[in-house]
């Protein structure tokens, strides 16, 4: 397995995990995900290719400027039901598309943008990708994170022990859109080459799918998951074209026999303390004879 898989599957990683908070923890369906780690990757490249600015520049730029735009557009459509929301979203990722495809001559159009120095390697991308878990570890144990369980239960609940859902959807948006925007910013530094169409709605219906495949509430599930459907393709090139179908009967057979997912809301931290349990609970008391 060669080393562009790897990267890929560990931006795959920080892509499935940066929907984990909002739609695991909040309930809220967002297929235009992709859309933001495009605004970051473009905005990285743009500044890196045409303005020369360093990688911390761009990086700092590419998340932050996907936080802004996660703003803007969260502003009006969070206060719509969450159907609506997923339609939005799904809006969005096109819009953005087809402005990056009109806009040719700064972000090179349907021919892409090229020539970015290739400033990000294997090792930087671990490193973007465990961050990114851990502060998404820390967000889900978080009193942000027992909020949003709260008002993916019920909104009304929620308002009730005066929980301000619309605030919280909205950190939890812009934290989501800003992560997304890093996991473009990784990508576009490592392939130095970026398209309109590498961004596009089945990238985010992708990650969708990915975060149901592990468990919508287990972090440990949507990394699992992430690394094991990225890889499985590659793992099946031996099935040669019957892979695709063998690939998608796992996937189909997965959420329709266990519709919680591989791991249900189980994180890895449990399977420490079942152990730590089985072990103590043979030892004999101190003052056992």
């Amino acid at each position: 397995m060669n080393e562009s898989v790897l990267v890929f599957t560990l931006i795959t990683v920080i892509g499935v995990v940066s929907i984990f908070p909002l739609t695991g923890l909040t309930g809220l369906f967002s297929f235009g995900q992709a859309a933001y780690m495009a605004v970051g990757a473009y905005i990285a490249g743009i500044l890196a290719v045409y303005f020369k600015m360093p990688l911390i520049v761009c990086m700092i730029s590419g998340v932050v400027g996907c936080g802004l735009l996660s703003v803007i557009v969260g502003y009006p459509t969070l206060k719509l039901r969450r159907d609506f929301f997923a339609l939005m979203s799904l809006f969005l990722g096109e819009a953005i598309r087809a402005v990056l495809n009109a806009s040719g001559d700064i972000t090179g159009g349907a021919q892409g943008l090229s020539s970015i120095p290739k400033w990000i390697g294997l090792p930087g991308v671990f490193l973007g990708t465990a961050v990114v878990i851990v502060l998404v570890a820390m967000f889900k144990y978080s009193r942000f994170g027992r909020m949003c369980l709260a008002i993916k239960t019920d909104e009304l609940a929620a308002k009730s022990f005066g929980i301000s859902v619309f605030a919280t959807k909205m950190k939890v948006y812009v934290f989501t859109s800003m992560i997304a925007g890093f996991a473009g910013v990784l990508y576009a530094f490592y392939i130095q080459y970026i398209d309109p169409n590498m961004f596009g709605w089945t990238t985010s219906s992708s990650w969708v799918i990915f975060l149901f495949f592990g468990g919508t509430v287990s972090l440990t599930g949507s990394v699992l998951s992430a690394v094991l459907l990225t890889m499985l393709p590659e793992l099946l090139r031996f099935a040669s074209e019957l892979r695709t179908v063998i690939y998608c009967v796992i996937i189909i057979g997965v959420l329709n026999f266990r519709p919680q997912g591989l791991l249900g809301d189980r994180e890895i931290t449990d399977l420490y303390h079942w152990i730590k349990d089985k072990f103590t609970r043979h030892k004999l008391p101190e003052n056992a004879a």
